[in-house]
């Protein structure tokens, strides 16, 4: 009888085995899982809602030379929903508007909803008191008067999400 070299049959035991079957099977469900998200993602082809400025007009310009100034101004804000075949919805919008660095206004909207490849309009008319401007602010307000060009900064946040189908929502 020839000499066994790697020594006696030694057996795995069942508790092992019961591991490795169940790695097995959470390994396959990701996989499956991540290719019907991926298949999802590619028959959806989701594009980002986003906002933009549609309109602004500066309705009122009252600048006195001690550096007050009173102003009225109109936006017109548009949400865009380009995807044909997910919902979205807006919340947590929020603006600033600001002049050099002043803050003239917040702008806020409640949360919002915005249907398939549709868009919703934010009109907003910011009136304001008199704002103190200080020095830098005076020379940039005579300077944008001269040239009939007065700009302003818009900034601001907001989350979406979208609905899709079964899928549920998908927070951005």
């Amino acid at each position: 009888m020839p000499k066994l070299i790697l020594g006696p049959e030694r057996r795995t035991h069942p508790l092992v085995w019961c591991a490795a079957i169940i790695c097995t099977i959470i390994a396959i469900a990701v996989i499956i899982t991540g290719l019907v998200v991926f298949a999802g993602y590619m028959i959806i082809k989701p594009r980002v809602p986003y906002i933009s400025v549609n309109y602004a007009n500066l309705d009122q310009l009252n600048y006195s030379q001690t550096g007050q100034v009173n102003l009225q101004i109109s936006l017109n804000i548009k949400a865009e929903n380009e995807n044909a075949k997910a919902h979205a919805s807006f919340s947590d919008v929020s603006f600033i508007l600001n002049f050099h660095g002043l803050k003239i206004a917040q702008l806020r909207a409640d949360p919002f909803d915005v249907p398939k490849n549709e868009s919703v309009n934010l009109a907003y008319v910011v009136p304001s008191m008199s704002i103190p401007l200080e020095q830098d602010a005076m020379e940039d307000m005579d300077a944008s008067l001269k040239q009939n060009k007065i700009s302003f900064n818009l900034k601001g946040d907001a989350r979406t999400r979208w609905r899709v189908g079964i899928l549920g929502s998908v927070k951005f």
